[in-house]
């Protein structure tokens, strides 16, 4: 038997702004890639840093063959996301934290959603504490939240130990579907006011929010969104390009 699920409810810009900031909300949590930003930067930036010679082509095979393996399912996407910050190992955070700086303004700027930056800007101003969480390495989330005013001290993200400068293959977390949930707990936040994400490794946070807002969400959270009467949104720029 196929169960059908009704479309969800769908917010327009200006119902999604009056809806968010109605809440007031003392802590506001958002995923990056696909919410604040179309596009997928951790996978974006993996492709780009192996083209610009920045690993060795013994890294590079290795992360090759695992990323093979993901797709086929044998490698989990929490293992995949950690993997993809340790092939960085070695390397000097400098030479990383250059690198998503000029990756994230030649590849991603262009992307970022306006809606969600002017959001941002807004709940800022009414005294909202923003996070970003993340399971794309540190170095690009840090540098593209800066767009949004928001701090390192305020990001969760896929990360590595570092010492003396050098990138260590030591992971200190990797927030991903659950793990994102898990994150924000440590973080001291165990029931934000509002979240915000696109896709199903998102839907631990979601669940734990007082008001969730999926946004520009893939068919799989469409279909959680549908379940638990969220209502969803979708940035001017995703629905120029598609025809939802």
């Amino acid at each position: 038997m196929t169960v059908t699920h009704a479309a969800p409810a769908r917010y327009t810009p200006t119902e999604f702004e009056e809806a968010v900031l109605v809440l007031r909300p003392a802590t506001a949590i958002f995923d990056c890639d696909g919410t604040l930003w179309s596009g997928d930067a951790g996978y974006g930036f993996m492709v780009w840093s192996i083209e610009a010679g920045l690993v060795s082509r013994n890294a590079s095979d290795w992360i090759d063959s695992r990323y093979r393996l993901y797709l086929s399912g044998e490698v989990s996407e929490s293992e995949m996301c950690g993997e993809m910050v340790q092939l960085y190992s070695g390397l000097q955070e400098s030479e990383l934290r250059h690198a998503a700086e000029e990756y994230f303004r030649s590849h991603i700027e262009a992307h970022v959603f306006p809606e969600m930056r002017t959001l941002v800007e807004k709940l800022r101003a009414d005294g909202a504490d923003i996070w970003a969480v993340s399971s794309t390495n540190n170095w690009v989330i840090e540098e593209g939240v800066l767009r949004f005013n928001i701090p390192a001290s305020r990001v969760l993200a896929a990360q590595v130990k570092v010492v003396d400068g050098r990138i260590t293959s030591d992971l200190i977390d990797v927030p991903s579907g659950d793990g994102k949930a898990a994150a924000l707990r440590r973080a001291g936040i165990p029931k934000p006011d509002a979240v915000f994400g696109n896709s199903i490794h998102d839907a631990a946070m979601l669940t734990l929010a007082k008001r969730a807002f999926p946004v520009n969400p893939t068919p799989a959270l469409l279909e959680i969104a549908a379940d638990r009467g969220w209502t969803v949104f979708y940035p001017g720029a995703v629905l120029a390009d598609t025809k939802i």
